[in-house]
């Protein structure tokens, strides 16, 4: 990709407008302030300067331009960062012609193409037997083209040919998890007699498939959805079904709604909640909170309303909890998921259940409380199930709000539940935090200070200092082979030093006497230690018998003195 085209994305898209699409900026000065959307904080110390473009966190030390940024944020490499920023800037992008070299990032280029090319061709493969069932489960046409739906047939071998003719090798079929190897070295596609649903990264890009058995020759034992397996591309873990499509219509509508599957997605969508995601073959992970936590605070579980699905409620719901994620629960109907209600009783009924969500620890309690017919019962219930989930919640405002309703309704003391949920914190193992390489900002000393005012007076419009006089000034109170080693520095440290001069000088009103008085202090410095090695060189030569030496040095030595005294005028 030519750096031209890197260049024009910059030149069309504001970083305030793409940061602000993920965390709430405010105004400071001329540029923005926000909390971090990279570490936990409470006081904001990221920030974004529109006229360079780039952005810098004090708290953690991350910092860079709008590519930097979205492959941080969304989890995407360089290439998905181009491709989402190419598309909000209206950018074609053309790339170059040829094979790719192996090894590196183009091997994962050679298996999203991979992927691209399956689902193509899964799509064509739709039959109009899947068409009906997919229309029988109220899908319409326009929503089975927009998921990309598609169907992988009974020939074992369809999909890897296919891929062969397209020039891709055994080995990246493999990779990919579109095919097995054989003893034999023989291929084996991965999915047959599937409706096949595509699961892409944040990016858009696919990275895997869910497969729904599906057509008369599927066997009767086969599992009802089969998932691609862990590739380079693919972490289920990570990734979370139709979030793509659903990330800016969580942060539009303020929270996410989880469900547990491809048809409960799709219906839901279609529905008019495109703020839905669903999980894919794994349970809800931290990483999964964290990805919704990007976009907004609140999540809605509404997941199966079986026993299996009240499990997988409780366990998404304490990895949110943990993640800070206000968390409630929508109360389906027994026995219809998602997809069922809609298609039995209306996109309306659907909103219903939606606007109706309970909060969790309210749900888990109105859901015991009816189950179990004895007081002594419900309350063994609430202290094995509920209690535990006080450990997770991140407010201590809404943990006391929680320990009174559950005291209200075992009708015990607030202490009493707070007791019983510190017992239950207590036993619960403090997890080991794993060494980050991101550290808290240090101020830079003022050699580098003097510097870093020195590049923000330089990168503006309008500067407020004479920049050539205060390089001179600079270098002559540094010494040129320092100010040669500054200039050296790479452009991302250039750029910290840059934020960390705005913050610090950009709004006392005095900025020409603090420049004055850093060029002072700086050159005391450099006098003062210039002076400490004459004297030391001075004895050094006094005890050799050096004489002619000894006078030259103190000559030097009284001379340093006077400018020293000088120089402490203007400090």
């Amino acid at each position: 990709m030519a750096a031209d085209t890197v260049q024009l994305i910059k030149d069309r898209l504001n970083i305030v407008d793409v940061v602000g699409q993920y965390v709430k900026l405010q105004r400071a000065g001329q540029n923005y302030r926000a909390r971090c959307p990279f570490h936990a904080e409470r006081t904001p110390s990221f920030m974004v300067s529109p006229d360079r473009g780039t952005y810098h966190c004090f708290g953690c030390s991350v910092g860079g331009d709008i590519f930097s940024f979205v492959e941080a944020i969304e989890g995407v490499d360089f290439k998905g960062a181009l491709k989402m920023l190419a598309e909000k800037a209206g950018v074609p992008l053309v790339y170059a012609q040829g094979n790719p070299p192996a090894g590196g990032k183009d091997e994962t280029d050679r298996l999203f193409e991979a992927m691209e090319t399956a689902t193509l061709f899964y799509q064509r493969a739709l039959t109009p037997e899947a068409r009906a069932y997919l229309g029988g489960r109220g899908i319409s046409e326009q929503t089975i083209t927009a998921f990309r739906v598609g169907v992988a047939g009974d020939e074992w071998d369809a999909l890897a040919r296919y891929l062969r003719e397209k020039k891709f090798s055994d080995r990246e079929i493999v990779d990919a998890g579109l095919a097995k190897k054989g003893e034999r070295g023989n291929l084996t596609d991965k999915f047959r007699n599937r409706i096949m649903f595509p699961i892409s990264d944040t990016a858009g890009r696919v990275v895997a498939f869910s497969g729904r058995t599906f057509g008369p020759s599927a066997h009767p034992d086969a599992p009802k959805y089969l998932n691609s397996p862990e590739t380079m591309l693919y972490h289920k873990s990570r990734i979370l079904y139709g979030f793509d499509r659903a990330k800016h219509a969580i942060r539009k509508h303020t929270f996410a709604v989880l469900v547990e599957g491809q048809m409960d997605l799709i219906a839901s969508h279609q529905a008019g909640w495109s703020n839905t995601v669903a999980v894919s073959g794994t349970a809800f992970t931290t990483e999964h909170a964290l990805l919704i936590k990007r976009m907004s605070d609140n999540l809605l579980l509404a997941l199966d309303p079986d026993e299996a699905g009240f499990k997988a409620a409780t366990r998404a719901a304490r990895a949110a909890l943990q993640q800070g994620l206000n968390v409630k629960v929508a109360p389906l109907p027994p026995g219809l998921d998602p997809a069922d209600l809609i298609q039995k009783e209306g996109a309306d009924a659907w909103k219903k259940v939606i606007r109706e969500a309970k909060d969790i620890v309210m749900f888990l309690l109105d859901v015991l409380e009816a189950s179990t017919k004895a007081k002594d019962a419900f309350r063994r219930s609430v202290e094995s199930i509920v209690i535990p989930f006080l450990a997770d919640v991140q407010s201590p405002i809404a943990r006391e709000q929680y320990e009174k309703e559950i005291a209200d309704r075992l009708g015990v003391s607030a202490r009493a539940v707070a007791e019983a949920s510190a017992k239950v914190k207590a036993q619960i193992p403090v997890p080991k935090v794993p060494e980050t390489p991101v550290r808290k900002a240090d101020a830079p000393n003022r050699i580098k200070q003097a510097y870093g005012l020195l590049l923000w007076q330089e990168s503006m419009k309008e500067p407020l200092l004479d920049t050539d006089q205060f390089a001179k000034d600079l270098e002559d109170a540094i010494g040129k082979e320092a100010m040669d080693e500054l200039r050296r520095m790479p452009l991302e440290t250039k750029e910290t030093l840059r934020f960390f001069a705005e913050q610090l000088h950009g709004h006392n009103g005095t900025l020409k006497r603090d420049a004055a008085t850093l060029i002072a202090i700086l050159s005391d410095e450099r006098l003062r230690g210039e002076l400490a090695a004459t004297r030391d060189a001075m004895l050094e030569a006094e005890r050799k018998g050096d004489e002619a030496a000894a006078e030259d040095l103190s000559e030097k030595s009284r001379l340093l003195t006077a400018a020293i005294a000088k120089s402490g005028k203007k400090v």
